[in-house]
C-alpha cells in the first residue's frame, strides 16, 4: 500500500520505497527525460538515490516523492520539496521530473503548486526556490506561471560536469496574490 505525502485533484503524492526501483529506473535512465541532467543515472545512482530519499523522509519528512494519476494508477513522475543549499544559503526546492507522455497535462504545475502549498502553510515557510536550467524553457514557464522569478544564479558540479542554473524565488505573499487567479490545471509547454 501506498503512503501518500499529498493529493491534487487528479494526482497522487506518495513516499518513495525500495520497491519502486524499476520505476525510478525507467525515470532516471530516460535520456529524454533526463536531458537538462546531461546524464542517465547508473543502476548505483539509482540506488543511492532511493536511499537519499528515504534519508531526507526520516530527517524533514521531505525529498523526492512519486507521483501517480489518481485515475489510471500510471507512475507519471517526480517531484520534490526538499531543503538544499546554494550559494552558502539554505533554501527549500521544488523541483519536478516528468515521464515524456505525461509532459504537456499540467502535472508539473499541479505538483509545484500542491508542494508550494504545503511549504507556507504546513511548514510555514516565506519562500521556495526552483533551479533550472536556462535552455529547460518549459521548466522555466511553469516557475513563472507560479509566480516565481529570476533571483540570481549559480553553479552546480553535477558528476564532474561545470552546469549553470538559475535561481527562480517565490515568496509566501507574492503566491498567494497571484495563485488565485491561476486555474488549477494549465498545460506545460
Amino acid at each position: 500500500m501506498d503512503k501518500i505525502f499529498l493529493e491534487t485533484d487528479r494526482l497522487i503524492i506518495k513516499y518513495i520505497t525500495q520497491n519502486d526501483y524499476k520505476e525510478l529506473k525507467d525515470i532516471l535512465q530516460d535520456s529524454n527525460v533526463m536531458y537538462a541532467w546531461e546524464y542517465q543515472f547508473t543502476d548505483e545512482d539509482v540506488q543511492n538515490w532511493i536511499d537519499k530519499n528515504l534519508m531526507l523522509y526520516q530527517k524533514y519528512n521531505l525529498g523526492y516523492f512519486i507521483v501517480k494519476e489518481k485515475l489510471s494508477g500510471n507512475i507519471t513522475g517526480l517531484t520534490a520539496l526538499a531543503p538544499t543549499n546554494v550559494n552558502n544559503h539554505e533554501y527549500y526546492e521544488i523541483s519536478y521530473i516528468l515521464k515524456k507522455q505525461f509532459w504537456h497535462n499540467g502535472y508539473a504545475f499541479e505538483c509545484a503548486k500542491s508542494l508550494i502549498r504545503y511549504a507556507f502553510y504546513r511548514l510555514n515557510l516565506q519562500e521556495i526556490i526552483l533551479e533550472i536550467r536556462p535552455e529547460n524553457t518549459a521548466s522555466r514557464k511553469v516557475a513563472e506561471r507560479l509566480n516565481a522569478r529570476i533571483a540570481g544564479s549559480f553553479t552546480k558540479n553535477v558528476k564532474g560536469k561545470e552546469m549553470y542554473h538559475l535561481i527562480y524565488k517565490l515568496n509566501k505573499e507574492s503566491f498567494i496574490r497571484h495563485i488565485s487567479t491561476v486555474p488549477n490545471h494549465q498545460p506545460d509547454y
